[in-house]
């Protein structure tokens, strides 16, 4: 099962709407994977295979081995999906 992380400053507000978000595209998708929000210092220590996060936040995880994914707005469900598609394989 794929890990995912969504994060952002402080690890509770737009990370858990970005969370929610995340795992209805996947479920929309059959997709099973674990999600959890965190904030930005606790997701550079934990392991994941990808990261949804806000380009703002992007470049302080470049060097975190998962893959990073920028999403623009956490409301927008299409651009999710289309993020959320290009992570199943």
């Amino acid at each position: 099962m794929k890990k995912i992380l969504t994060v952002c400053g402080l690890g509770q507000g737009t990370s858990l709407i970005l969370k929610m978000n995340v795992e209805q595209a996947y479920t929309d998708q059959g997709a099973r994977v674990d999600v959890e929000n965190t904030d930005l210092s606790a997701a550079s220590g934990m392991r994941a295979d990808y990261i949804f996060t806000s380009r703002e936040l992007a470049d302080s995880l470049k060097d975190h081995p998962a893959e990073v994914i920028v999403v623009n707005n956490f409301f927008d469900m299409d651009e999710i999906t289309s993020a959320v598609s290009n992570t199943i394989s």
